[in-house]
């Protein structure tokens, strides 16, 4: 059991990816403590239920608390709120005592530093000791101040505690996001948090939407303050995000009456909860009553019962999303209520998933929403399958085009590869006329959705049979807007090769990728002939990039489009450079942040590499220059 939890922790704090819901994992440690309690001969001090938190992930330096980061000790249910509140009078000798009470958000403990009142450094709880330094992610937070606000003397160090989330919202968008990308989606909004933090470039922590709560005080070099809802008005003061719902209440008795009423109201907030923190209010009492090894002993978290349902997995299909991804879906009959509404279907994700949690069409499944938000079949019930129950088989065609779907390396997800395939076109025809791409000016999602409608388009190059009386007859469509969007399609046939290949929409090709293509292999008959170590052998493709583009060739929907794109006078090779073009910039690395006033950032990389330079999106010892722009970054 000890290595069964110790997997299930490194999943979850480490790998960002649990396999089991935190209802499961609650069950699996109170067990092991029961036993250990029964046996305590066999208790070790490697016990998970020893530990305070994850490990330190490699990738980011090692951060030592000033003061330890402890995990909290759990109430399951209300009688354990009481226990909680006598051992607390025994110790303090109090008939009554006064709480605050939190929402436990479900998101990711950090320890933040301020010198001088400035942000320093900021870093997760990893073992409750020592954290990840993830200061650089955590400026991205636009609610949490780099500067604390006071007319007052501040003290020289203080250290505070928060919790990083990610709204229902944007996890809900982020998960769609990474489905559509053929990537892995996250559990629960605490995983998506903690993925996001992780990351090693913050540039992509900045577009994922956190948010931050700061709920107390770490170390500080004096403390003036003898109350723990004092101190969180201070640090409201001080500029910090606080919670509105946090309370002060006297007596165990409305603390109780508090968690159950957030029970069953939690769904309406815009974040993710899954119960309440209860603490000690008096700072005194609190250094009466002290810590154990993980967790202090003056609060608890009151963790709210998963609400699950079971219901009969009746079919699973598949859709295809406006990138090509194939996405299976659970059907349920009867539809179960959960979390206030009527769930009647849910989205497995991909194969992978089915496959670890071993779901079958037939089966009785449990249900419960993942984070309050997103319908998900956490496990199914074995031990009522009749044997008519089916292994589900992810289609070999896409339901769309019936073109052969891919699955590439180091994706989760299959794909139909057909540029061209309906139930992807929308997405294809707004990526190939924008303006890294084609650049067709007029070509904007309003109306490709009016050309979809009415069936005068069904393939990208359909876009260069279409005429000015055509668009005419269409609504909001005059003469004037027909004829310069017929301009804007005629004129974009003499795009260079690079700018041909980036609007195909090849999986992974982005606008570097592509004129690395285009340079290396001056025309697209050449890259369609091109090998694995063809590519391989070109600066910045790896082996996702060469699988991307052979299955991208290998598909006969995609060489019969390029062929009719050809027949239409698209240019297909790669314009030689003007013979005055100097390369005084070869040999140099820029990198571009902020708003540059003379010229867009494609512009200005083009500029740069027409002279021989090279751009890339971080800073490092092979740096030229950073040119600096409006409103840069940390850059």
């Amino acid at each position: 059991m000890r290595r069964q939890i110790e997997e299930h922790n490194w999943r979850y704090y480490v790998q960002d990816d649990p396999v089991i819901t935190d209802s499961e994992y609650d069950r699996l440690l109170r067990e092991l403590e029961s036993l250990e309690t029964s046996y305590p001969e066999y208790r070790t001090a490697d016990s998970p239920t020893q530990r305070i938190g994850g490990a330190v992930r490699s990738g980011f330096g090692s951060v030592r608390h000033k003061m330890p980061l402890y995990s909290l000790a759990n109430a399951f249910n209300t009688q354990e709120l009481l226990d909680f509140d006598r051992r607390v009078r025994n110790i303090t000798g109090l008939e009554q005592v006064e709480y605050v009470v939190e929402l436990k958000i479900d998101g990711v403990a950090v320890s933040l530093t301020y010198e001088q009142g400035r942000f320093t450094q900021g870093a997760t709880r990893g073992d409750g000791v020592s954290g990840e330094d993830i200061s650089d992610n955590l400026r991205t937070i636009r609610s949490l101040p780099l500067r604390l606000q006071t007319q007052h003397e501040l003290p020289s160090v203080v250290e505070v505690r928060g919790e990083v989330f990610m709204p229902k919202e944007a996890f809900a968008n982020l998960n769609a996001e990474r489905e559509e990308a053929g990537e892995a989606v996250f559990a629960n909004p605490r995983n998506a948090a903690a993925g996001s933090l992780r990351q090693l470039e913050a540039k992509v922590t900045a577009r994922r939407a956190l948010d931050i709560f700061i709920y107390g005080i770490g170390a500080i070099d004096r403390l003036t303050i003898l109350s723990h809802w004092e101190w969180l008005q201070q640090l409201q003061r001080w500029g910090f995000k606080i919670n509105t719902h946090n309370k002060l209440m006297m007596g165990i008795e409305s603390v109780v009456d508090y968690c159950l009423s957030w029970q069953r109201q939690r769904q309406e907030l815009p974040y993710a909860i899954d119960g309440l923190v209860v603490k000690v209010n008096d700072l005194r009492s609190q250094h009466r009553l002290g810590s154990t090894a993980k967790s202090p002993r003056w609060a608890v978290a009151y963790k709210f019962p998963a609400e699950q349902a079971k219901t009969r997995l009746k079919e699973i299909v598949v859709t295809v999303g406006r990138t090509g991804v194939l996405t299976p879906t659970a059907l349920f009959d009867p539809p179960v209520r959960l979390a206030g509404t009527l769930v009647g279907k849910a989205v497995l994700h991909n194969e992978d998933i089915i496959r670890a949690r071993d779901i079958r069409v037939g089966d009785l499944v449990r249900v419960e929403k993942a984070g309050d938000i997103i319908p998900e079949v956490v496990a199914t019930i074995p031990e009522h399958r009749s044997g008519q129950e089916r292994v589900f088989v992810m289609p070999t065609l896409c339901p769309a085009c019936g073109a052969e779907v891919v699955k590439l390396p180091e994706e989760v997800a299959w794909r139909c590869p057909n540029v061209s395939c309906p139930a992807r076109l929308r997405e294809s025809l707004i990526h190939f006329g924008s303006r890294g791409a084609m650049d067709i000016d007029g070509l904007g999602p309003a109306t490709i959705d009016q050309l979809l409608e009415n069936r005068l388009v069904k393939n990208v190059a359909d876009l260069y049979g279409l005429t000015q009386t055509a668009l005419v007859q269409l609504p909001r469509l005059g003469d004037k807007s027909a004829a310069n969007l017929i301009a804007a399609i005629d004129a974009s046939r003499n795009r260079d090769l690079d700018r041909l290949l980036f609007a195909l929409g090849i999986r992974y090709v982005g606008a570097t990728a592509a004129r690395a293509l285009a340079k290396h292999f001056g025309s697209i008959k050449a890259l369609m002939k091109a090998n694995s170590d063809d590519l391989l052998s070109i600066s910045g493709i790896g082996a996702k990039i060469t699988a991307s583009i052979q299955d991208f060739f290998g598909e006969e929907r995609n060489l019969s489009t390029i062929k009719r794109l050809e027949e239409a006078g698209v240019n297909m090779v790669k314009a030689s450079p003007p013979p005055t073009t100097s390369q005084r910039l070869a040999g140099k690395t820029f990198v571009l942040t902020g708003a540059l006033a003379a010229f867009t950032r494609a512009q200005a990389q083009a500029a740069i590499e027409k002279r021989g330079g090279k751009v890339t999106d971080s800073i490092s010892r092979r740096t030229s220059f950073v040119v600096a722009g409006n409103n840069p970054g940390s850059k």
